[in-house]
């Protein structure tokens, strides 16, 4: 069961072909498989950390971090990136919760999703182009890693504010398990440890700046959602995962340079 649980949470997020599920889906299937997303976070990570490395051995850091950066985009489709656009859009464009939430819906961009994906993917290129290639690659393992797991609180502390009838992937909102959360909690503390060792002595205050700014980019979001539509959506939730991942590579970026 865990082992399909993990399928289902690579199918869900990323491109990564593991083959159909074998089971016909449960109610829970999305929240039970959400344990492993800071997993599937962290091999996204690695792969980003790979690309960036080898195109460092031949190119300069701001063209290997941008290509760092595709690569996360390739393998999860632009998911979370969509996410970002469309709670952008819908909180900048509604006036009414109804509103905010029919913009959500709505397939096409305008303009406050495109300045949110614009300066999104800016600021996670040019905080890897900061790092030397082995502390930028630790980074883009942990902030992938982070990123999946910080919004899963949400989802037992909030309730699911779109209609339920019209959701993109259906399954009901319920909050994870005490095992669940440990799993994910060993997970992301394990995509930290290489940051750690190539930080050197700057590795706390690098660790405790990257987590610090991207909880409160995600607490902010968070609670901005909250305040506009009074619950979350999927939209939300990946809009989190964004600003998570461009406040922790900021804020390692940030103690690293300080650091030179």
């Amino acid at each position: 069961m865990s082992l399909d649980r993990f399928r289902d949470a690579v199918r869900f997020l990323t491109i990564i072909p593991v083959g159909a599920s074998n089971d016909a889906p449960d109610s829970e299937w999305l929240v039970r498989s959400a344990q492993f997303f800071p997993l599937v976070g962290a091999i996204v990570g690695f792969v980003s950390a790979a690309a960036l490395l080898l195109t460092s051995l031949v190119l300069g850091p701001v063209i290997a971090a941008l290509m760092a950066v595709l690569a996360s985009v390739l393998l999860t489709s632009g998911f979370h990136e969509d996410g970002l656009a469309d709670t952008a859009d819908g909180f900048g464009g509604g006036w009414t919760v109804e509103q905010r939430l029919t913009i959500m819906k709505d397939s096409r961009i305008g303009t406050y999703g495109t300045l949110a994906l614009i300066f999104a993917v800016a600021l996670r290129v040019a905080a890897v182009a900061e790092m030397p290639p082995w502390i930028g690659a630790a980074a883009l393992i942990a902030s992938a890693a982070g990123g999946r797991a910080v919004g899963l609180p949400i989802i037992g502390w909030m309730k699911y504010a779109g209609n339920t009838s019209a959701m993109k992937v259906a399954y009901t909102p319920s909050p994870l398990r005490a095992g669940e959360i440990g799993f994910a909690t060993i997970v992301v503390l394990l995509a930290l440890a290489p940051l750690a060792a190539t930080s050197g002595t700057h590795a706390p205050i690098a660790l405790i700046g990257g987590v610090a700014c991207g909880i409160a980019l995600a607490v902010a979001v968070t609670l901005w959602s909250r305040r506009s539509i009074g619950g979350y959506t999927g939209d939300v939730l990946g809009a989190i995962e964004q600003v998570f991942e461009v406040g922790f590579l900021l804020g390692v970026a940030a103690v690293i340079r300080s650091a030179m």
